[in-house]
């Protein structure tokens, strides 16, 4: 019997990490709960197997975890704030769930978990199902849960080690279940843009570091799990804070305030801050101050002060609960920074950088400096043409009023898809000490949007049809109009765009006019609030808000419930990390559904600006927010791949309680040429195969084959696809699986369901 039962467990752990086999829990006998919360948590848990998080991290990658606030919670604090994953070397294939960091430490040994007593901890371990107790092979049964990889299922158990070595087990309670399933949400998202730092560790060491990490993301509850609101933020931060602490008026599903405490050594060390001899402002006493008599704080080095009495009274009263926050932004400036250009990226003296060009007070860089502050946004003087508007640059410095003859792919043309600054400066032979970038910035942003983050409106221009966009709260932009051109020379040929700017800086007379840019862009000024005067808009297809400052006007509540209203995609950006954090709270607060981290804008301005009383990297368009409403799905590419142009024919996969969904963005591919196909009831294949014609197009020109290991327990029988506007869309109805082969020719245009 001991042979038998020590041979199951090498066969089902190995003999990496863990507390030895399964307990024999089951969640169907925890209290109170409903076979709908069974089947989340599984879904959940196979969501987050395919990610594959075991292929990078290991027990020594602790990780923080926070779901919601403290008050949200018995106790009122986090139930299990530290986990790691274990079996990435070896053994048991899941991860733990500790009270404290402390105790991950203490149980965290060089070759397996050690058992420390009365130290309780949560374990989910993915248990192969011949090898599971009856309890729960029958519960899988019953209920048609979800497979995690093709054999696996999690198993959920609370263990805690004696004082005289045994272990003891219980069930999980439901509210210790919920917070499992926020966990698996967020990680199964973040776990992905861990950095590794090749330089941090000691080089023999075989253990992968990462760059620190901390991000914030929405969860949205299942209706069983939901308790007044739908949706709960999650901060994931890699290694674990020190300490967290919440705004007393933050919301149940607002992102809570994150911060590393100070140590007493750390918290009074004054560093001197040289800025070129600019203004700044003590961020307590709001004093003017130069920059070579100003103190910052000696751990985030990101506040500014004129005297060590206000660095000690504003770090005790305010600054201690975000240095932490502080710290981890400063940190990520690099990110921010590029390094391409080769003309001066800091603008802490504006008239003076604009002098060092020889572009001060000329043409559209007028909006760049506060010169010309007293003429209305909108009512430059113009005079000249293309090159005094740019400020009389050389003139291979300014893109030309020209489309892109040459850029045609299988003899037609097509918006041009660009990834970054590199791509845009090549194709218009820029060189990198031209400066125009930093104007530039917002109309490529906004092609930015339409082309690469918005599928639908990427497939109406691919289609020749309008794109209608609102674009909330222009200012400087409105002297702007003649870089906008830029994104009619970019659809090449194909489609238009009518943008229409909204805002109260709109000026009176130019109200209601529309302006023709180029031959495909037209622009349409409304003075007002958006709330006002949206109902007597064209209804948008994108709506846009660069450099939004959320946080910092009142009237954005209203034109945030009518976004809300509307059900459009909205993209925001703003210009640091830190207004971006808080714009993401005013966005959960309107009730708009953030689904993925924030990250860097590729077309972000590569000029850097400073706030008077702070050090922290500021940029125009610095960082993108896409913000939908809770009941639309939409999915930004350049989260999933940041800093990088998604690949065209990047396939999404989503799930509903009834199917999974796999849809791929293919425009120009005839229906009869595309194959969806099922390879030994394993293997979903999707690829297009050219019928040969006489046409003398390359057939590999738009041929792309993708194949996916199926999940489990699906209906292939009953499995379709549908083509329409440029999407493919291939439902996989959850059950049973036999094999199948689809033809997409004899299925309609449009699925009614999909």
């Amino acid at each position: 019997m001991r042979q038998h039962r020590s041979f199951r467990f090498q066969e089902q752990f190995g003999s990496g990490p863990g507390l030895g086999p399964g307990s024999g829990t089951c969640l169907m006998k925890v209290e109170g709960i409903a076979p709908n919360f069974i089947k989340s948590i599984y879904k959940a848990s196979a969501a987050l197997y395919r990610t594959d998080p075991w292929k990078r991290l290991c027990p020594g990658h602790i990780f923080g975890v926070r779901v919601g606030k403290d008050t949200d919670w018995s106790g009122k604090k986090q139930p299990f704030p530290c986990v790691q994953f274990v079996g990435g070397d070896g053994g048991d294939i899941g991860f733990h769930m500790f009270r404290s960091q402390s105790d991950a430490k203490k149980m965290t040994g060089s070759r397996e978990t050690v058992q420390v007593p009365n130290v309780e901890l949560l374990r989910v371990t993915y248990e192969r199902e011949a090898l599971m107790f009856p309890s729960n092979r029958k519960m899988i049964k019953s209920l048609s849960l979800e497979v995690s990889g093709s054999d696996r299922f999690p198993v959920i158990d609370v263990a805690r080690c004696t004082s005289s070595g045994s272990l003891r087990f219980r069930h999980p309670s439901s509210e210790e279940l919920r917070f499992v399933y926020a966990f698996m949400k967020a990680i199964a998202l973040v776990h992905p843009l861990l950095r590794e730092d090749k330089e941090g560790g000691p080089k023999w060491s075989r253990l992968m570091h990462f760059e620190p990490f901390i991000e914030t993301v929405d969860v949205q509850w299942p209706q069983e799990m939901a308790k007044g609101y739908d949706l709960v933020a999650v901060t994931i931060s890699h290694p674990p804070g020190q300490a967290y602490e919440e705004r007393a008026s933050a919301t149940a599903s607002s992102t809570p305030t994150k911060y590393a405490e100070l140590s007493k050594e750390e918290s009074f060390v004054d560093i001197r801050v040289y800025l070129n001899g600019s203004l700044k402002q003590c961020a307590a006493c709001e004093k003017e101050i130069h920059s070579e008599q100003a103190l910052s704080c000696g751990r985030c080095r990101a506040v500014v002060y004129c005297s060590s009495v206000c660095q000690k009274q504003h770090t005790k009263e305010t600054h201690k609960s975000m240095c932490g926050l502080y710290k981890a932004m400063m940190e990520r400036e690099e990110e921010l920074e590029m390094n391409i250009f080769m003309f001066a990226c800091d603008a802490d003296q504006p008239c003076k950088w604009l002098e060092s060009l020889g572009i001060h007070q000329k043409g559209m860089w007028r909006r760049r400096c506060s010169c010309y502050s007293h003429c209305p946004f909108g009512l430059l003087p113009v005079k000249g043409g293309l090159w005094d508007a740019w400020g009389g640059l050389d003139d291979e410095e300014f893109p030309r009023d020209s489309s892109f003859q040459h850029h045609v792919r299988d003899g037609t043309s097509s918006p041009i898809l660009l990834s970054g600054w590199s791509e845009y400066y090549n194709l218009r032979s820029l060189p990198l000490s031209s400066p125009v970038a930093d104007i530039l910035s917002h109309p490529l942003t906004v092609y930015y949007i339409l082309t690469t983050l918005n599928i639908s409106s990427k497939n109406l221009l691919q289609k020749g049809k309008e794109v209608i966009v609102h674009y909330l709260g222009p200012e400087g932009e409105l002297d702007w109009m003649p870089a906008f051109a830029e994104v009619g020379h970019l659809l090449n040929g194909l489609g238009n765009v009518q943008i229409v700017m909204v805002g109260s800086e709109v000026p009176t007379n130019l109200s209601g006019t529309t302006s023709g840019i180029g031959g495909r862009v037209r622009v349409n000024l409304v003075r007002g609030v958006y709330q006002e005067e949206a109902s007597y808009l064209p209804p948008p297809h994108v709506i846009v808000a660069l450099n939004c400052g959320l946080d910092s006007y009142a009237n954005w509540g209203g034109a945030l419930n009518s976004i809300k209203s509307m059900a459009v995609p909205a993209f925001f950006t703003d210009q640091s990390e830190l207004s971006c954090a808080n714009a993401k709270q005013a966005l959960r607060s309107a009730g708009l559904h953030i689904t993925h981290p924030v990250t860097p804008n590729p077309f972000r301005s590569p000029v850097k600006h400073h706030e008077p009383s702070s050090n922290l990297p500021s940029y125009s368009n610095a960082m993108e927010i896409p913000a939908i409403h809770p009941y639309q799905s939409v999915f930004p590419s350049h989260l999933i791949y940041p800093y990088h142009l998604v690949p065209e024919n990047y396939v999404h996969w989503t799930e509903t309680p009834e199917s999974h969904i796999f849809s791929a963005d293919i425009p120009g591919v005839r229906k009869e040429d595309i194959k969806v196909e099922v390879e030994d009831s394993v293997y979903l294949i999707i690829r297009t195969e050219r019928i040969e014609e006489e046409s003398t197009e390359q057939p590999s020109s738009r041929t792309f084959m993708r194949k996916f290991r199926l999940p489990g327990r699906v209906d292939i029988e009953r499995i379709s696809a549908g083509y329409e506007d440029g999407v493919l869309t291939v439902t996989v109805p959850r059950s049973l699986r036999r094999a199948f082969f689809i033809e997409p020719a004899d299925v309609p245009e449009r699925l009614e369901g999909v």
